[in-house]
């Protein structure tokens, strides 16, 4: 040891020092961070020799190098480089149980605004063994404890490194290969390429396909619309006749609970229900409801739901589609339908940045008129969190937009108050949380009870200014507040046993809240058939009486009686009313086993039903990824031009149109006699008695808006 120590001075010694210790703290995330399903001593040895290959491989680089100060910094910047990939993933693995792909990391600057205060929450205090080897070696070089040395290696000895990195290579992937055959052909999970292979490899690998994927998309051609075209009108529904049209005519408001999970219903926390008026919605019998329905989102969560709802197609497998594709891609979603059908306005109310998630670019493809971001709302001091303007004030701040705007409507609230890490001011609440011992899961209990006291002062507004008899009312849950990472901590709250927590028990808690609530009506009721998110846009059109059958949607009518109960996830793990499959596993729903030893006939329900979630995922791909909706032309619809819409001075451009219309205008406050409807709604949001500030919890900017202000 002592020898290797000395060895420090030399150059093939600090090149050896820098492979060890990175090799270390690879470990130390795969093994305290990644939670990546080792069984067995053969995938151990993989996972313990997976980082040698390519760390060696990109560090022997600089060994080509002969002068002493190019070799020392560039090697140093190399490991600097590949800490930060390393622990960029840590850091998104912490939140999304996955691993940053290629696109994600080039829609980074359309997410990143907004995300301060939830990566800041995702650092642990051991992160730090992640960067104090880079500190010591630079202090040790610069207090020359390390010696520089000035000889140059051989470059036979350069050539050796990576012909040895490559070989280990070889014999890395050849074992990873004997133990999961076709890995790189079958990329069930990216969990198994980060595990027989190492971050380095899967990063390469996820940029070669990127590249093949973007290349595909300027080659593609309007025959490949045919085969999508016949899997969609082959699955296309009917509607259930006592159903469509039932709320015809309606304006629409979509509430959009952040991170909001079907446990949260009718749940109680110390005796007290934390969401006591969603309650009352969810079993009113003017409420269709759904127990079994779940989110479907990938890597995009809150915009994956987004697309979901609003076209009835799936999120892209790797990125978000919103950031990748949303800027350019051609969509055919519900603000732009129910416009040239119903002749709809509509608006976004959203209190974060109009770039998060690339929003701005791709409502205005999808046809929305207007979006409300947080540039036209007060957002100063203790107002928001780091997602955005807190939910009691959203609603209460957006009345100017909503009354001001057209009749029949269609509008989204986008809450974010129950956002990860699930803080709150002291003063916004005094519900208590769960008593895990684990803050995020203790306080998702506190946000979520917030979020429902802000939509019970929402409808107390819209009884009292007659919209809520003149509206249905959707309710959705967008994806999982409590990652699986968290989920045996979440089980005490739950009253399920930590210890025999399984797959199949996360597989369950990918349920969220659907429910469409018209006030005022009767015959709603609890529905239990199995859908997903991708099933709710021709559901919302049939109920508007809107037909659904010429558009490419992957979803069927959830009232239909040939509804089809098959949810595809986005992994391609799927549910069923009767099985769960998750990563080839599958379970019975009746007892919540895995069955171990399935008949013939089971086996070969199972392989049908894997091939039509994969040919359902692929299909939707193909569309997104090569933009083939441009090549589509349903009756009576014209492509959204986005050069129509802007989004800057949305308040002037709806009273301008009130002003235009003149007694024809259909806006809640023409309806008021021109007087505004805001002493109707009441709030107990302390915020609302706080003066302005200059401080600001998020960073506004409206990338419409040239006045420079």
């Amino acid at each position: 040891m002592k020898t290797f120590w000395e060895k420090r001075n030399t150059r093939l010694g600090f090149f050896s020092w820098l492979v060890l210790l990175f090799w270390i703290k690879t470990l130390i995330a795969y093994f305290v961070d990644f939670h990546l399903g080792i069984s067995g001593i053969f995938q151990w040895f993989i996972l313990l020799i997976n980082p040698l290959a390519t760390t060696g491989l990109l560090f022997g680089l600089a060994i080509y190098l002969r002068k002493a100060r190019l070799f020392y910094p560039i090697i140093i910047i190399i490991d600097i480089a590949n800490t930060v990939l390393l622990y960029l993933n840590v850091i998104y693995y912490r939140e999304f149980t996955d691993f940053m792909t290629i696109s994600t990391m080039t829609g980074y600057s359309k997410v990143n605004q907004g995300l301060s205060g939830s990566s800041l929450a995702l650092t642990n205090i051991h992160d730090v063994l992640y960067w104090l080897d880079l500190v010591v070696i630079v202090v040790m070089l610069l207090f020359k404890w390390i010696r520089i040395d000035h000889r140059p290696l051989n470059k036979r000895i350069g050539l050796t490194i990576t012909s040895l990195a490559f070989l280990l290579f070889g014999v890395n992937l050849t074992l990873g290969e004997m133990d999961r055959p076709q890995l790189l052909t079958r990329t069930f999970d990216r969990t198994y390429v980060v595990k027989y292979l190492g971050i380095d490899a899967f990063t390469v690998y996820d940029g070669v396909n990127t590249q093949h994927t973007d290349a595909i998309r300027a080659t593609a051609k309007k025959s490949e619309l045919r085969s999508i075209l016949k899997y969609t009108r082959k699955h296309y529904t009917s509607p259930n006749k006592s159903m469509y049209g039932k709320a015809k005519g309606k304006n629409v408001i979509v509430l959009h609970l952040e991170s909001f999970q079907q446990f949260l219903i009718n749940k109680k926390i110390n005796g007290k229900e934390v969401t006591p008026f969603l309650n009352k919605i969810y079993n009113s019998q003017s409420t269709y409801s759904f127990d079994n329905f779940f989110h479907q989102v990938g890597q995009g969560k809150t915009s994956d739901a987004e697309n979901l709802l609003e076209t009835s197609t799936f999120g892209l497998s790797q990125g978000s589609l919103f950031a990748q594709l949303g800027s350019d891609n051609t969509f055919q979603a519900a603000p732009s339908i129910l416009n040239q059908r119903e002749d709809y306005s509509s608006a976004v109310f959203h209190g974060n940045v109009a770039s998060f998630w690339n929003r701005s670019a791709t409502y205005k493809n999808m046809g929305y008129q207007y979006f409300f971001d947080a540039s036209y709302y007060d957002t100063s001091g203790d107002r928001s969190t780091g997602y955005g303007l807190k939910d009691k004030l959203l609603f209460h701040d957006s009345v100017p937009f909503l009354e001001n705007l057209q009749q029949p409507f269609y509008v989204k609230y986008i809450t974010v108050t129950n956002h990860f890490p699930y803080t709150l001011d002291s003063e916004d609440t005094t519900f208590k949380g769960a008593n895990t011992g684990d803050n995020t899961v203790d306080n998702y209990f506190v946000t979520a009870h917030y979020l429902d006291q802000s939509i019970k002062e929402f409808y107390a507004y819209l009884n009292k200014t007659g919209l809520a008899k003149k509206s249905l009312i959707m309710i959705y849950g967008d994806h999982y507040g409590i990652s699986n990472s968290e989920n045996k901590k979440l089980a005490k709250a739950l009253g399920a046993n930590p210890n025999t927590w399984n797959d199949y028990d996360n597989a369950q808690l990918q349920r969220v809240p659907l429910m469409f609530n018209m006030p005022g009506t009767k015959g709603g009721s609890i529905q239990h058939q199995y859908g997903g998110e991708v099933d709710v846009l021709p559901t919302l059109l049939h109920l508007l009486g809107v037909s659904s059958k010429r558009y490419i949607q992957f979803g069927t009518d959830l009232f239909s009686k040939n509804h089809d109960q098959v949810v595809a996830f986005r992994n391609q793990d799927w549910e069923t009313p009767q099985y769960t499959s998750v990563s080839g596993t599958l379970y019975s729903n009746a007892t919540g086993s895995e069955i171990k030893n399935p008949s013939k006939s089971l086996q070969a329900k199972a392989a049908k039903i894997q091939a039509h979630v994969k040919n359902e995922l692929s299909l939707s791909d193909s569309l997104n990824e090569k933009n083939l909706l441009r090549f589509y032309k349903p009756k009576g619809f014209k492509a959204v031009n986005a050069r129509d819409f802007n989004y800057s001075d949305g308040l002037q451009k709806e009273e301008k149109l009130e002003d235009k219309l003149a007694k024809k205008s259909t806006s809640l406050l023409s309806e008021n006699n021109d007087k505004s409807t805001l002493p109707f709604y009441k709030t107990d949001a302390p915020e609302l008695n706080h003066k302005s500030t200059d401080s600001n919890r998020i960073k506004i900017t409206n990338p419409d808006d040239n006045s420079g202000k």
